[in-house]
């Protein structure tokens, strides 16, 4: 890792139920606010819970995120939930073209780009999803697609916003499955990303942005995926639903910067 503030965020996807969510969040914060280092921790609970988590978390370094947002500012768009709704509800961060969207749901590179723009527009920090599938990745299609999901996505998104992004590089096939991509394949992926961003924006953007790693990451894998050079934290899903496992993950990066 570099000089970049390492950043976790913990994706509850379809899971816990209110108390859960609300003691889950509790013990989350109790366990960063022990952490000496610098670190960006963010939870994105399930819609229904997000304004309990909000109550916890208020006044505390971790932040909350939506799993999704709409692209539309208002309107009848049953079951959708806006950027605006979600900043009124408590939230600084949104998921954006996570694997089980685009592959679950079929969201497409340009819906995704109109979600990004709406959540800037409206002020929300975005945590922009990538990555490839197992066919793809057998293929050797594993730069073409990562590097067209980039250029599409962040389309339209200029120099003054790009700031207010996070990429989170993961593996579609690592996700869920316990398999997860070798340290140094990340980390080429991540570089080939980085090296993407400083050609769209400029090589400082480029490297002040952070990439994470999101395709299983856990407490016995995180170091070696946080000693490359260019993983600049986590998305974190089933471990995030475990505060023990997920702050293991965290303590990881905090490990990794003292060593440096």
């Amino acid at each position: 890792m570099t000089s970049r503030t390492p950043c976790f965020g913990g994706n509850w996807k379809m899971n816990t139920r209110l108390e859960e969510a609300l003691s889950l969040a509790r013990s989350i914060d109790e366990g960063v606010a022990s952490i000496e280092a610098s670190v960006d921790v963010v939870l994105f609970p399930p819609l229904p819970w997000i304004t309990g988590v909000a109550e916890v978390l208020s006044g505390c370094s971790v932040s909350l995120g939506g799993q999704d947002v709409s692209p539309h500012e208002d309107g009848p768009f049953t079951g959708q939930i806006s950027a605006g709704m979600l900043l009124d509800s408590g939230c600084t961060h949104v998921l954006v073209g996570h694997s089980e969207r685009r592959h679950g749901l079929d969201e497409t590179n340009t819906l995704l780009n109109d979600k990004v723009l709406a959540a800037l527009e409206a002020g929300l920090q975005v945590m922009l999803c990538i990555g490839e599938t197992l066919e793809e990745r057998e293929a050797g299609k594993t730069g073409q697609v990562v590097s067209t999901q980039v250029r599409e996505c962040l389309s339209g998104v200029d120099q003054g916003s790009i700031s207010r992004m996070t990429i989170a590089y993961e593996p579609v096939w690592a996700i869920g499955t316990g398999r997860t991509a070798e340290p140094t394949d990340a980390q080429d992926v991540h570089a080939q990303v980085r090296t993407q961003l400083a050609g769209l924006y400029d090589a400082s953007i480029a490297q002040e942005i952070r990439i994470l790693y999101g395709g299983s990451m856990k407490p016995d894998n995180a170091g070696e995926l946080l000693q490359q050079t260019d993983i600049d934290g986590g998305l974190i899903g089933g471990a995030s639903l475990h505060s023990d496992k997920f702050l293991s993950i965290i303590n990881a990066s905090t490990t990794q910067g003292s060593a440096e």
